[in-house]
């Protein structure tokens, strides 16, 4: 069986990056591990799980390993039942005074980062809406796994979205240091325990809104997610969220569905966009604080605060910068998570969006 030695690699490689704190290690460690198997194809001739390709950039056919289709669908359910489990009725109702200004950081960094997108769409290799999904803020599981759905180009949204996340959780600690913190009075987060029953209903109501209405883009990660967040907000939860393991499994699945899409060429396009993604993921780090450090000092936030509520991506890793500063944990999570569920709620609608502008240029 081939998926034996991936499964193996995959596993193997995650650990090691989990060791030296990567976040989201097991999404990365799958991400590397599909695309060596995609470029570097290890069998030659045709198995059961695997395809026959002729790639433009190979001279003779290769063996090109696929994921089925279900087995992505179920992975985006599970990303979705886990975004949805992270909203907490404490942390809405304790900001329910400061629900415009929240409402407006959320908003103005979302607006900043599909700027920022529209910018990398200028590029040769990307357009404008794998620019803009490449670049917006927050959410870098979700946006891969249905990027593909939306019209985007799969593998650049994932290389660009990871290398935001690594760029902001390199810098948060240094960036972090330098500046004022409040009170210390802030809530810390604490996970509920895992639920195999609740994960399997809302991930089979998410399958089956996919299968049923299967023109709506990305109901298999968006219907689990609004199923779950309702589910959480009005009780019936009782705390349940993803196992950790099928978290794990889920993470695997869509790194390695975007991994094995990869060929040699696009990682030539994606080697030649390095530059201005880095750059565009600093400027979009600067201009977020900038715009969100003024914009919560209204509702009494410190500027570390501010920053850490609005910083586009890294979600666990600003949770942990909170905790561990003294920061006010309820409203950076309840920043990050909306801005998440506004992110991808109107996902669709802003690839719709984009992609008549594309058709119809002025």
């Amino acid at each position: 069986m081939v998926w034996i030695p991936i499964a193996a690699a995959v596993a193997l490689l995650a650990l090691a990056l989990g060791a030296v704190g990567l976040p989201s290690a097991t999404l990365f460690a799958a991400l590397l591990v599909g695309v060596v198997v995609a470029v570097r194809p290890f069998a030659r001739r045709p198995r059961p799980e695997a395809v026959v390709v002729v790639g433009a950039d190979d001279e003779e056919a290769t063996t090109r390993v696929e994921l089925p289709e279900l087995a992505n669908r179920i992975a985006q359910a599970c990303v979705g039942v886990l975004t949805g489990a992270l909203v907490q009725p404490s942390a809405l109702g304790s900001l329910a005074s400061d629900w415009l200004v929240v409402l407006a950081a959320v908003l103005a960094t979302l607006l900043v980062s599909l700027a920022a997108g529209a910018l990398l769409g200028l590029h040769r290799d990307v357009d404008t809406v794998t620019g803009s999904f490449a670049l917006i803020a927050g959410g870098a599981s979700g946006l891969t796994a249905i990027s593909r759905d939306l019209g985007a180009d799969q593998r650049v949204v994932a290389v660009v979205q990871y290398l935001r996340v690594l760029v902001i959780v390199v810098s948060m600690p240094i960036v972090a240091g330098t500046l004022p913190a409040g009170d210390g009075t802030g809530s810390e987060l604490t996970p509920g325990h895992g639920s195999l029953v609740f994960t399997a209903v809302c991930v089979v109501v998410g399958v089956v809104l996919a299968r049923l209405l299967p023109r709506v883009p990305a109901l298999s990660l968006l219907g689990p997610m609004v199923l779950s967040a309702v589910l959480t907000v009005t009780g019936f939860a009782h705390g349940a969220t993803v196992p950790t393991a099928i978290e794990q499994v889920a993470y695997a699945i869509i790194g390695l569905q975007v991994g094995l899409s990869f060929t040699r060429e696009s990682l030539r396009s994606v080697r030649r966009l390095l530059p201005l993604a880095i750059t565009l993921v600093l400027v979009l780090i600067v201009a977020t604080a900038a715009v969100g450090i003024p914009l919560l000092s209204l509702a009494g936030a410190s500027p570390l605060d501010g920053y850490l509520a609005t910083t586009p991506g890294g979600l666990y890793a600003v949770l942990a910068t909170a905790t561990s500063t003294g920061a006010d944990t309820t409203l950076i999570l309840t920043v990050q998570i909306l801005r998440l569920l506004v992110m991808l709620l109107l996902a669709p609608l802003i690839a719709t969006l984009l992609s008549k502008r594309m058709r119809h240029p002025r």
